[in-house]
């Protein structure tokens, strides 16, 4: 029950931030990579996280899952999908280190 709780209070808090801007105010303040994976049946329409934060992120990059709701780690037709993006996006970080 304390996760839930814990997720409860830190979503309140992330509301607040959104409805208010600041939290695209401290995405400014990002300055490493970020990778955002959705799915195309996810309840959070992709526009309204793909469009915000590739204009306050520098090094942002969005991918949107077909057949994919909210967890694609747990989804059956996007599970392979979502961990295929992951190794790919640890393999270019780990070759860019090389560099």
């Amino acid at each position: 029950m304390a996760e839930g709780n814990t997720f409860q209070l830190v979503w309140n808090e992330a509301s607040k931030l959104r409805k208010t801007g600041l939290l695209l105010e401290f995405g400014k303040q990002i300055k490493c990579p970020v990778v955002a994976i959705h799915g195309d049946y996810d309840p959070h329409p992709a526009e309204g996280i793909n469009t915000p934060l590739k204009n306050v992120i520098e090094e942002f990059q969005f991918y949107l899952i077909k057949k994919c709701g909210h967890s694609p780690w747990k989804e059956q037709y996007a599970n392979n999908r979502f961990y295929k993006i992951i190794r790919e996006e640890i393999d270019s970080i780990r070759f860019t280190a090389k560099l």
